[in-house]
């Protein structure tokens, strides 16, 4: 009884605060709805995109991932960091001159409409697809464990899980559909602070568990009993080998946090650079920190477990949270987990509906179509993205190599050719737009082909960085046929302050040398 006043507690307190803050504000405008009308700070725009990214799939399939393969996977979080530094000094310096509402928009300016409406197509497919049924999945498999809830309720494992899944699904939707993206961030930052909280705890107390009331004896100990588990240099055959790391997680990254409209969106609703900046680099300081979460703890579950549960490696994480947290906190945790997965779902579909309103029904339906008009349309696109979400989360049960990996995999299907036509977008002048059509086209078919039908011996993430390079080949070659006619790129009325962060040099060299050591200091164990 407990764990559920906790668990509800703080979860109402979390929806009652947000309304409260925007109980005044006004959100039958595009802006309004979509970027929170351009007011967001920079500790703001930090917290939501962090709780944006960090979600179940990371609680749960990263420290599945750890527990199994240790440190190596670390590249994956402290390389984001230095993602957000390019992001803070390059693209959204840019975006912003621009007057962005979307991703896509800048791919009209750049090519022309049709590789805005296929990119634009292409992004609502990868959130159903990817994101969110993963999302969902993970906090069911989270909230399941903590409550019971098929005991509960007197029904069958799989039963809990799609009514955990349903419950979910529907507060998620709640928020999205009728906060828009201001109640998103502010929602964000407050479990932004319950999951930095509760997550530091499951670590903290497991460690002065162990190290008899010691954390420093508590982590010698949980060294001494894997070393090989905290090592970051991951081997040619592991999950992570560390050449990745210099091919294909390097343009991943890239378009991960400066590309992908359902993180970058939130610094495109900063009330100006200076702050948009702020929230990016903020982020990278987080990024840094956030492996306490979602790495550690999965190697202390190897501590106390061994491998005996390496064939139901995302079940490690709720097993750990029953072992070390009292009844008491077991509540707040819970409600913190669901506000990760809601913090994921709302913010995607959020993203998902800015997307659709502006760059398809907008520009291809109803061009004409009132600020109203855009609001509804995105709450119903929104409603439909929720429900089809549903009732793909239980097809992602069972992945071989979890559940985090499951969703890298498929992200790959989108995110590389995309990055690639941006990247060509902003450094390679002379690409067209039937090149980037052509290599859009090319580098779905190939990865699909490549990794869920020929299925090559080759890393996944490899295989990101050899699909870059062809794609850039072909854009090259088809652009040399078919060259560029309009070398302008449309502006619009500059809507905010553009004076630069003045610390964004200095923050930026911090993140790039406390990078680089992490990798020497954890790559001698």
């Amino acid at each position: 009884m407990l764990t559920l006043l906790t668990f509800i507690g703080f979860t109402a307190f979390v929806a009652f605060y947000t309304w409260y803050k925007l109980r005044k504000d006004k959100m039958d405008s595009s802006d309004g709805y979509f970027l929170g009308g351009r007011s967001l700070p920079g500790v703001i725009i930090a917290g939501s995109m962090l709780l944006t990214n960090i979600s179940t799939e990371h609680l749960i399939g990263m420290n599945g991932s750890s527990y199994k393969n240790g440190f190596i996977i670390i590249g994956w979080e402290v390389t984001s960091a230095l993602a957000l530094v390019v992001a803070a000094v390059i693209f959204i310096p840019r975006y912003l001159k621009l007057g962005l509402t979307t991703i896509p928009e800048y791919l009209e300016k750049r090519f022309d409409g049709f590789t805005r409406s296929l990119v634009a197509l292409f992004l609502v497919i990868s959130f159903v697809v990817t994101l969110l049924p993963i999302v969902l999945y993970t906090g069911a498999i989270n909230l399941e464990s903590i409550f019971n809830i098929s005991e509960v309720l007197g029904v069958s494992q799989t039963e809990g899980l799609w009514i955990t899944v349903v419950g979910i699904g529907i507060i998620g939707s709640v928020y999205a559909i009728f906060g828009g993206l201001k109640a998103v961030a502010l929602s964000d930052s407050i479990n932004g602070i319950g999951l930095l909280a509760g997550g530091i705890l499951v670590p903290v107390i497991a460690l002065f568990g162990i190290g008899n009331g010691n954390i420093m004896d508590g982590l010698l100990k949980v060294f001494h009993n894997a070393p090989e588990k905290f090592n970051v240099i991951g081997e040619k055959d592991s999950v992570m080998p560390f050449g990745v790391l210099f091919t294909g997680l390097i343009i991943n990254q890239l378009y991960f946090w400066g590309m992908n409209q359902t993180i970058i969106q939130r610094a495109f609703a900063a009330r100006n650079l200076k702050e948009a900046q702020k929230g990016l680099l903020f982020t990278g300081v987080l990024k840094i920190l956030v492996p306490i979460i979602i790495i550690l703890p999965g190697v202390i579950a190897f501590y106390y477990f061994g491998d005996s549960m390496y064939d139901d490696q995302d079940l490690i994480y709720p097993a750990l949270i029953k072992k070390v947290l009292p009844v008491y906190l077991t509540g707040f945790f819970a409600a913190v987990v669901m506000g990760a997965v809601l913090s994921t779902f709302n913010s995607v579909l959020n993203s998902a509906a800015t997307i659709f309103s502006i760059d398809v029904y907008k520009r291809l339906i109803k061009k004409d179509a009132a600020e109203k008009r855009l609001v509804w349309v995105g709450r119903f696109l929104s409603s439909i993205l929720a429900v089809t979400a549903i009732l793909a989360a239980p097809l992602v049960a069972k992945a071989p190599e979890g559940l985090y990996q499951l969703l890298q995999q498929l992200n790959g299907i989108f995110f590389i050719p995309i990055a690639t036509i941006m990247l060509a977008g902003f450094f390679m002048e002379k690409i067209s737009a039937v090149g980037a059509k052509a290599a859009l086209i090319f580098g779905l078919i190939y990865y699909i082909v490549t990794t869920f039908i020929l299925k090559l011996d080759i890393h996944f993430i490899h295989n990101w960085g050899i699909e870059f390079v062809l794609n850039v080949i072909i854009m090259y070659t088809v652009s040399y046929f078919y060259p560029r006619k309009n070398y302008s790129i449309r502006t619009a009325p500059v809507k905010m302050e553009m004076v630069p962060w003045k610390y964004t040099p200095h923050l930026s060299v911090a993140l790039f040398v406390i990078t680089i050591m992490i990798y020497i200091l954890l790559g001698q164990t």
